[in-house]
């Protein structure tokens, strides 16, 4: 994988980024081209269009991000694959559009970019036929050898075959676990010199997955490996790494203090992103209002109860906030103020409300708590008081999530369906840790981009 900005991205995906960048660029060329042989023109270098050939690229690649076009299950199907591209397209087109009208002199010609997109759309999904088994075999994923053949080793042999893995696990060595659930492994004391097994199975990582440490580490074994330049990574780390997620199950106190990430050295990135939340957040609502205007109209002629409600949430260090939401529910869906988790098809919900949960209209009045410096944009989920006493008992490190400002969308939001649940919360929770640990402006980035995808093809949104 390729780390960019504390963030992990798969090789596969990086060089289909950039094989799509350097299509995407040829077309708008060839469209350029095809237009100027019409009108009889004699184009000059290329050079002195890259603006507009820039500008038609980097739109178009920024729209394919956001509408999900690099997810591992996108990748598997051509059928999926070609349904975002044209999405993707279609978007970028419309805003090259509104660029064409403000900026006519970095843009190419309206006839020459209906033509980019159509060489566009073909190219890009030429690629993904040709190249999406190739993108998705062996030759683009890391080599590794797994030290454990107990139920953690179990963990990382399903994962090798799971959608967009990016990993292939040469071989198995038995670590005299009292358990053995893996078929094929090699007990430790039948191979005389680990770090040559390793070497010679061409791994360039290995991952320790023993169940239990405690005066169990091969620490010889892991000098000799690591010595002859081969990567060492514990468990928890590779998930991490993988995943996107920190997983509960294997982490401890003692790895999350001592693994990079948490980092307090984050003023300037604060300042940005406070910077960003207010210009959003106003912009936002500015755009926006006519629509909540609308929607609580709405809410008024279906139900009987005021169209907006505010809600007690618990937020930055604990300290309890209200955030303002348009109602969804019937006024009567809690009695006396009790939480109840929302159900798949809930019936409190009425059919406005299950409309406006699934584009999030609901969540637009709370760009007034991103205002006002009480939520940002990105950040995980803020939860309601009752929810949090219970999950703080029932799952470590829950508490951790308060330490980052609550965000109206967030990592988990985009890879999770809605929670309904202590094992949902728990899921999510993987993916908060995550985004604490590991933020960045770039990660606020991929996120506030991917939530287009979650408006667009909503999943599980209660």
């Amino acid at each position: 994988m390729i780390r960019v900005f504390k963030h992990y991205v798969p090789n596969a995906v990086a060089l289909l980024g950039l094989i799509d960048l350097v299509l995407l660029l040829a077309a708008a060329e060839v469209g350029w081209l095809l237009r100027a042989w019409q009108l009889g023109m004699v184009p000059e270098v290329i050079w002195t269009r890259l603006p507009e050939l820039v500008t038609f690229a980097l739109p178009l690649a920024t729209a394919m991000i956001a509408v999900g076009a690099y997810q591992a299950d996108v990748l598997v199907s051509t059928r999926q694959a070609v349904m975002r591209l044209i999405v993707a397209v279609c978007l970028g087109v419309i805003f090259l559009s509104l660029m064409f009208f403000f900026f006519p002199s970095i843009t190419l010609w309206r006839s020459s970019l209906f033509y980019a997109m159509v060489f566009a759309i073909i190219g890009l999904t030429a690629v993904r036929v040709l190249f999406g088994k190739l993108l998705g075999g062996e030759r683009f994923k890391r080599r590794i050898v797994v030290l454990g053949a107990g139920h953690r080793a179990a963990r990382l042999g399903a994962l090798e075959h799971a959608n967009g893995s990016s990993f292939v696990v040469a071989g198995y060595v038995a670590m005299g676990e009292p358990v053995t659930v893996v078929d094929g492994a090699l007990p430790r004391d039948d191979i005389p010199n680990l770090a040559a097994h390793v070497v010679e199975l061409g791994a360039l990582e290995v991952v320790l997955a023993i169940e239990e440490r405690r005066n169990a580490l091969p620490l010889k074994d892991l000098l000799r490996v690591k010595t002859t330049g081969v990567h060492v990574s514990d468990f928890s780390t590779f998930l991490e790494r993988e995943t996107g997620r920190i997983d509960l199950a294997s982490v401890n106190p003692s790895w999350l203090i001592f693994s990079d990430g948490f980092a307090s050295g984050r003023m300037i990135s604060a300042m940005i992103k406070r910077a960003f939340d207010i210009a959003a957040s106003a912009l936002l609502l500015a755009l926006s209002l006519p629509v909540i205007i609308v929607t609580a109209i709405a809410i008024k002629l279906e139900s009987r109860g005021p169209a907006f409600y505010r809600q007690r949430r618990v937020g930055l260090y604990n300290e309890p906030f209200d955030i303002l939401k348009l109602r969804s529910m019937r006024q009567d869906a809690e009695v006396a103020g009790q939480a109840v988790w929302a159900q798949e098809r809930d019936p409190r919900i009425t059919r406005i409300g299950r409309f406006i949960r699934m584009v999030r209209i609901d969540e637009l009045p709370q760009c007034w708590s991103v205002l006002k410096g009480e939520m940002s944009f990105i950040g995980p989920r803020p939860e309601r008081p009752q929810f949090v006493t219970e999950l703080e008992e029932h799952l470590p490190f829950y508490a951790e999530r308060h330490m980052v400002k609550p965000g109206i969308t967030g990592w988990a939001q985009i890879n999770y369906p809605y929670g309904a649940s202590i094992e949902d919360a728990r899921h999510k929770l993987e993916y908060d840790l995550y985004y604490a640990k590991n933020y960045s402006p770039f990660l606020d980035l991929l996120i506030l981009l991917q939530t287009l995808r979650v408006v667009l093809w909503p999943s599980g949104a209660r």
